[in-house]
This record gives structure tokens, sequence and C-alpha cells, in this order.
């Protein structure tokens, strides 16, 4: 009785649409409030996660109006399928940054370290100019409970909300081609 009443909701394509739009305003929302609230500063890192919740934001959007308002649950389930993979990049990047923040590899973007290799043509000083204010191996936070640092979470919820995309496009198209 659970699973039927999940997979209605997952299948009930305007309510997911505007569930992901809501949440991804919602995780920027967060990182502003981080930001701009309790001085936060975001390094180039953090700023590239943002990226991929404006993109599902604009595509639950999308989607919601193809459904709702254009009667096209398939375009929303296209939408849905393309969400998922930009949260599954979105994961990817926060993976990567939750791994600099370890120390399991250097950030291979350049205003994330400072190397002093003598082969280089720049300067110490142009190296030092184009440095992020905010290094990216030091996170801004880290849960008291987990030690989990926000990109850390990110990975969790960006493949959460990957999965979830996934399901509900499949599901959302099977209820429109008659099969579920």
């Amino acid at each position: 009785m659970m699973i039927a009443a999940v997979k209605e909701t997952l299948s009930h394509a305007p309510l997911v649409c505007a569930a992901i739009a809501a949440f991804s305003l919602a995780a920027l929302a967060a990182a502003l409030t981080a930001q701009y609230a309790y001085g936060m500063e975001p390094c180039t890192l953090c700023l590239y996660q943002r990226v991929p919740y404006a993109l599902t934001a604009i595509l639950g959007l999308a989607g919601f109006f193809a459904a709702w308002k254009f009667g096209r649950p398939k375009a929303a389930a296209l939408l849905l399928f393309i969400s998922s993979v930009v949260f599954l990049i979105g994961a990817t990047i926060a993976l990567y940054h939750a791994g600099v923040e370890q120390r399991w590899w250097i950030s291979f973007l350049e205003g994330c370290k400072v190397t002093f290799d003598t082969g280089e043509t720049k300067s110490l000083l142009e190296k030092i100019q184009t440095l992020s204010a905010v290094p990216c191996d030091q996170p801004a936070w880290e849960d008291p409970f987990f030690g989990l640092s926000m990109a850390a979470w990110n990975v969790i919820i960006s493949a959460g909300a990957a999965f979830d995309c996934l399901i509900a496009s499949i599901l959302i198209a099977r209820k429109a081609n008659g099969v579920l």
C-alpha cells in the first residue's frame, strides 16, 4: 500500500516537477543564506555546485508548465530525466570538492591552489592574484554530528535527487503510455 502511494505520487508530473523546482530553489536559498546571513564565503567549487540547482529549478518549472498548462507529461518526464543527469553532475562536482577538502587530491582549478614550480611563466604575484578569496580545501562548515562538510552533504543530497528524478521520469512516462 505504501509503495502504491509512492508510485502514485512520483507519477504525478506537475507535482514532481514543482517539487524539484521548489527543492532546487530552497537549496540555492540555503547556500545564499549561509553566505550572506552567516558570512560563510564560498570557494570556487562551492559556486560551481550551485549551477546544477539553478538548472534543475528551471527544468522543474518548465516541466511543471509542460505537464500542468500544456498537458504534456512525456515532456515533463524528459525534463525530469535531464534533471536527473544534472543532479548527477552536481553530485560529481560535490564529490570532487569533498575529496579536495579531505585532501584526497589537489584541485585542478587554478583559483584553488598555488604551485611554486619554477618552470611556469607566471610570477608568484600573478598566481596569488588568481587565487580564490576562500581556499577550496578548507570547509566553511562541518556537521557537528557526522563531521560532514557542506560538499559531502551535497554529494548525498544531489545523488538522492538524481535517483528520485530518474524514478519519477520513468513512472511518468509509463503512466503517459498507459503502462502504469
